[in-house]
């Protein structure tokens, strides 16, 4: 799967060169229907960009029943709290169908932005514009994070 990379749109338009550097970071991740991929509350590590299959966002507010935010789908990531630098998970992940999907640590992206700014500010950027309809203001608050970073 992670021979792909250079054909799924998020990496699309990187050089061969660039692709070496992006890929020992991704992981494979695979799980059935119905698999609890994160709670809310587990520690925020890593970063999913879901190549196919179907997952729930859940929240459960402390006062009620767990409630489904929205759905997505191919091309969509989740996992977003371990690149934003939150230390939890804000919501809860499941699979609705049979998931396959790439993975990064939120720190080894940052990584990559310090120590190859072009190619980590593009990959970063792309993946603030994926999340970005589910998420207000998304790009400006990862381009505050990359300010702050001194990417």
């Amino acid at each position: 799967m992670l021979d792909t990379l250079p054909i799924i749109p998020l990496f699309q338009g990187f050089e061969a060169e660039q692709i070496a550097f992006i890929k020992p970071l991704f992981e494979e991740f695979f799980c059935p229907a119905e698999t609890v991929i994160f709670e809310q509350g587990d520690p925020a590590k890593f970063l999913y960009l879901i190549l196919h299959g179907d997952v729930a966002i859940r929240y459960k507010p402390y006062d009620g029943l767990p409630i489904i935010l929205t759905r997505l789908h191919a091309g969509e990531v989740f996992g977003w709290s371990a690149v934003i630098g939150s230390p939890k998970y804000t919501s809860s992940i499941v699979s609705e169908t049979k998931v396959e999907a790439i993975r990064i640590q939120g720190d080894h992206l940052w990584v990559l932005a310090r120590e190859h700014p072009e190619i980590g500010r593009t990959l970063i950027n792309r993946l603030a514009l994926i999340v970005s309809p589910r998420w207000e203001n998304a790009h400006a608050q990862i381009q505050s994070l990359m300010n702050s970073n001194r990417v």
